[in-house]
């Protein structure tokens, strides 16, 4: 195997308990780094605290990343103009903090035969919310339910 020593020297190749006997005279570990290698490279490091540099480096990328949220907004195509400007007021209050949001528009009983109505209502909320949002396509089908997401953004009618 191809041997690598605590200083990041590169010590040649060798047997695997010539390896060993080097890594433990030093008192410190043998790491196989790329198994797949023709002959196999080993590094001798302290495997505890290059674990731990490891966790490290992933809690740190965890840190920074962003999460994506989605807001959702459910409506009935007989809702007041009230709760609907009301909704909307959350919806737009959503955009603005970078929530993604989701207008949901859910039918029941003699509804479905006015799912039309619903649909416009649908558009009407995109277009609503169009100058901090972009809406991904028209209204989805989903058994009794339409959906569109909005993404916070520069907008574009739909």
């Amino acid at each position: 195997m191809r041997l690598i020593d605590e200083n990041n020297e590169k010590v040649g190749v060798m047997t695997f308990e010539a390896a060993v006997d080097r890594a433990q005279s030093v008192g410190q570990d043998l790491v196989m780094v790329a198994p797949k290698a023709e002959p196999p490279v080993c590094r001798i490091m302290d495997f505890g605290k290059f674990q731990y540099e490891l966790s490290k480096k992933e809690r740190d990328a965890k840190k920074k990343q962003s999460q994506q949220k989605l807001k959702e907004i459910k409506f009935h195509p007989n809702i007041d103009a009230h709760d609907y400007q009301t909704k909307m007021n959350h919806a737009i209050a959503f955009l603005k903090k970078g929530f993604k949001v989701k207008f949901s528009m859910f039918f029941r009983g003699r509804e479905m035969a006015h799912m039309d109505l619903g649909v416009d209502l649908l558009k009407r909320a995109s277009e609503d919310v169009s100058e901090l949002g972009t809406a991904d396509g028209a209204p989805r089908r989903a058994g009794r339910t339409f959906t569109v997401v909005v993404t916070p953004g520069g907008g574009r009618k739909v």
